[in-house]
């Protein structure tokens, strides 16, 4: 199993045709992700080639849908059209939509997250790479090479960390792993993929990557106490982030000592989370865990 994304997961790309979104799609289909269909107005009916890979292109998503029985998109436009475009496959009923767009206002993310979660639509992102179910699909930017499926889930704020994570494990490998986004408001939260972990019967171990600024770890870490029961490992960037000062992605703001790395890191170590102070710190912890069959 995976959570979100399975190899019978359908692709569409809006903005597929765009520069991002041809990059993109020719990795995702290289990696053996089942991108069925683009988005775009002005070009629906052609069809683009990726490597005598045909994949259609359509007018709209409820088009594509219907053709092809897509159940994910992945949103690769431009910032001031992302509210649209989330808002028109939501209506269209999606049951997953990936908002790789960096720089979209807030006011229109929480516009578009509130929409979507009316209509039943998950949203992760934006401003994410994405996520991946090594050896079964990936939707979005994250490189299919620097891991292989195993029994670890990752929930990182950071795309950059999700990456570093991955190959620190590569060894052990992945049920998958999902990049939320650090924008001040996203979809998918470090609770929604920590429940959905939770009840994935082939994740045995979960790591948790956050970021200084905001109390979603901390918040995270409650929940951990709470209602988690598998093992989790977590990194904190930002251990040596000078104080007072706004930095990294627009939710890194650290405000006296609330939304610090320590605070975070001590708000899960009192949950049971082993908490490391650089990545591969980290990944140590997380095959310490496991040589212990904690």
């Amino acid at each position: 199993m995976a959570i979100h994304l399975t190899k019978e997961s359908k692709i569409l790309v809006q903005g597929m045709t765009g520069g991002e979104g041809m990059k993109h799609t020719r990795r995702m289909l290289a990696a053996g992700t089942n991108v069925v269909g683009g988005v775009n107005p002005r070009k629906a009916g052609r069809t683009v080639d990726f490597h005598d890979r045909p994949v259609p292109v359509f007018g709209s998503v409820a088009e594509g849908m219907d053709a092809t029985g897509a159940d994910v998109t992945v949103v690769f436009v431009p910032p001031a059209f992302t509210k649209a475009a989330v808002t028109e496959a939501a209506d269209a009923g999606i049951g997953l939509a990936v908002v790789i767009t960096e720089g979209v206002p807030v006011h229109d993310s929480v516009a578009f997250l509130a929409h979507a979660r009316k209509r039943g639509t998950r949203v992760i992102g934006p401003n994410c790479p994405g996520l991946i179910s090594p050896g079964q699909s990936g939707a979005g930017i994250i490189p299919a090479d620097i891991a292989k499926p195993g029994r670890i889930g990752l929930v990182s704020k950071s795309g950059t960390l999700t990456y570093q994570l991955m190959y620190e494990l590569r060894d052990i490998g992945f049920s998958t792993c999902v990049g939320i986004g650090g924008d001040p408001v996203v979809g998918t939260t470090h609770i929604d993929c920590l429940t959905a972990f939770q009840d994935d019967p082939e994740t045995d171990l979960i790591v948790l990557i956050g970021e200084i600024g905001g109390d979603a770890e901390e918040r995270a870490a409650a929940y951990i106490r709470d209602h988690v029961t598998k093992p989790v490992v977590g990194y904190i960037a930002g251990f040596t982030a000078p104080e007072g000062r706004t930095m990294g992605h627009a939710g890194a703001i650290v405000s006296g000592s609330s939304g610090t790395a320590r605070a975070k890191q001590q708000a899960l170590e009192a949950a049971g989370v082993r908490v490391g102070r650089t990545p591969t710190e980290t990944a140590r912890h997380v095959l310490a865990v496991l040589d212990s069959g904690a």
